[in-house]
């Protein structure tokens, strides 16, 4: 690996000595790879805790997958993916190119280790385990961004309006029940409606839909980018700090950590947390950690806000996406396509959740949309990797949050902060081990 050329030759780290004290970061130190909603509220919990704070991001603060999603903060959402009954509908899903779930064929056979993962994942104990693991962690979620957007003063960005999922048959109703009744066990409060009630939470629905279950808890914000810009506004008013790069390699050993960025100059640190969303696995494989992590490419369309009055989060679970109003539009997105970070946008995904929001609310203008495409960092048991890389090396990882970036980022952000400081957990680390794959 090159050293850095403006340090004095005697200053450089040798292939086999041990790093000068500049190289171990000396004035630098804590590396943040990720300018997404995880990396900024690790920033965020740091720099309260008085540590200085340098995120590396190749675009900006939440300008790539963070700034798109549809902006739930859904504490609620404890399921696995592979949940129980979940298996069954994928021949069904996959037959539709542009249904809920997509695999282009050409990446199947590169997919198909993760896919046995994800099918082993929904065996009875694994699925007990990840369920009371993202229990812990939601229940963590929401105290801790309650206390974020009060201390950053963006408490207003919330709406607190809760969420309706929409059912078109007895038959799609009656198979969730097992998983709202998961929910309860865990005081996840909602009720189930019908007829009047449901017309009440949403006038204008198509009548197709026959029932429906309202959770009271769910939130959402005005604007998942503007959030994003808004704690790291209270992060760097702390101390934390941005460089604009791309990282293209990372070293670590127990002194520090030293990344190579694109430009081919470095950067020294004494801890370094690896939080890029679907391009972390690549670092973690450069210090020899395996980590299965698949992109689920999500796409939506942001409309005016005059598209069509939605009174909260709409979830369209049997076509796996939602619509939300944002301060900033209407937006209509979800689905999953695992197909990586490297092929091109298929939009035609987009315009398909489109036409369906068209036939869900019959009243909807589906003019003047913007259309976007996003990378979800998923594993397969659908929770995430929070903790310390293989070895004695100064490096935490926090990605794989999948559908779940935003809602669990503050309390991403305070483990991360907990790991650091070398304090206990606020929760059992155990079920989010990097090793544990």
């Amino acid at each position: 690996m090159p050293g850095n050329p403006k340090l004095p030759e005697q200053e450089q780290r040798s292939a086999a000595g041990a790093p000068s004290p500049r190289e171990r970061g000396e004035g630098k130190d804590i590396a943040i790879v990720g300018g997404g909603i995880i990396g900024i509220c690790a920033a965020a919990f740091l720099a309260e805790a008085g540590r200085g704070v340098t995120i590396f991001d190749r675009t900006g603060i939440c300008e790539e997958t963070s700034s798109g999603n549809a902006a739930a903060f859904a504490f609620s959402d404890v399921l696995p993916l592979a949940h129980k009954g979940m298996i069954k509908h994928l021949p069904k899903w996959l037959a539709d190119p542009l249904g809920p779930l997509s695999i282009p064929p050409a990446y199947l056979p590169r997919l198909l280790p993760w896919l046995i993962r994800f099918w082993r994942a929904g065996a009875p104990a694994k699925y007990e385990a990840s369920l009371a693991a993202q229990a812990g962690m939601m229940k963590l979620a929401e105290t801790e961004w309650m206390g974020l957007l009060d201390r950053c003063g963006a408490r207003p960005m919330l709406r607190e309006d809760g969420s309706l999922e929409l059912y078109e048959s007895e038959a799609e109703f009656q198979a969730s029940l097992s998983g709202w009744a998961a929910r309860e066990r865990f005081g996840i409060g909602f009720r189930h409606v019908e007829g009047e009630g449901l017309a009440g939470l949403q006038p204008g629905l198509s009548p197709r839909f026959i029932k429906g279950t309202f959770v009271p808890g769910w939130k959402t914000v005005a604007d998942p980018k503007l959030l994003g810009k808004a704690v790291w506004a209270y992060a760097e008013a702390r101390g934390a700090r941005f460089e604009r790069a791309g990282i293209d390699r990372i070293a670590a050993d127990q002194h520090g950590v030293r990344l190579t960025l694109a430009d081919g100059t470095t950067r020294q640190a004494r801890h370094l947390i690896v939080a890029a969303g679907a391009w972390s696995h690549l670092l973690a494989q450069q210090l020899g950690d395996r980590i299965p992590l698949e992109t689920e490419r999500g796409y939506n369309t942001t409309l005016p806000k005059s598209a069509f009055d939605v009174k909260r989060q709409l979830i369209f679970s049997g076509h796996g996406f939602v619509i939300t109003p944002l301060e900033t539009g209407l937006r209509v997105g979800g689905a999953v396509e695992l197909g990586g970070i490297e092929r091109p946008p298929n939009f035609n995904r987009s315009k398909a959740l489109l036409q369906k929001a068209q036939q869900f609310l019959p009243g909807l203008n589906p003019s003047g949309g913007r259309e976007w495409m996003g990378f979800r960092p998923s594993l397969p048991d659908s929770v995430p990797v929070i903790g310390k890389a293989s070895g004695s090396r100064p490096v935490v990882y926090a990605f794989g949050h999948g559908h779940l970036g935003l809602t669990q980022a503050a309390a991403t952000g305070r483990l991360i902060r907990e790991i650091i400081l070398g304090q206990v957990a606020s929760v059992d680390l155990a079920p989010f081990s990097p090793q544990r794959f």
